[in-house]
């Protein structure tokens, strides 16, 4: 599956402004950056993929439509999916742009 181009760019929007943001396709989607970081993702598999501190990822997926990532079969702290559901409006999706760009600068650059 082709990831959403439409959920890119409005990504795009919500990081226009923010330093040091970078684009790299990655895990079969279009990822964002920074510092070098990856902080959100527009997925491969649908929806939107984000970094959080991997201690917040219990609270953070009690939320509806909100899930831990699994790589390799192995469900990953730090790693959430995001139902297109919760980031229908600018709002949801500015939350959560907010939560893997706050993650990612937290991080030393690469």
């Amino acid at each position: 599956m082709a990831y959403d181009e439409e959920l890119a760019a409005r990504m795009r929007g919500a990081l226009s402004g923010t330093p040091g943001v970078s684009e790299k396709k990655m895990f079969g989607g279009l990822a964002f950056l920074i510092g070098g970081n990856m902080a959100v993702s527009a997925s491969g598999n649908g929806g939107m993929m984000l970094r959080c501190e991997p201690a917040d990822s219990a609270e953070l997926t009690a939320e509806a439509g909100v899930e831990r990532v699994v790589m390799r079969g192995k469900t990953m702290d730090g790693w959430l999916r995001v139902d297109d559901a919760v980031t229908a409006d600018d709002a949801g999706l500015a939350r959560w742009v907010k939560v893997g760009v706050d993650f990612a600068s937290s991080l030393p650059p690469k």
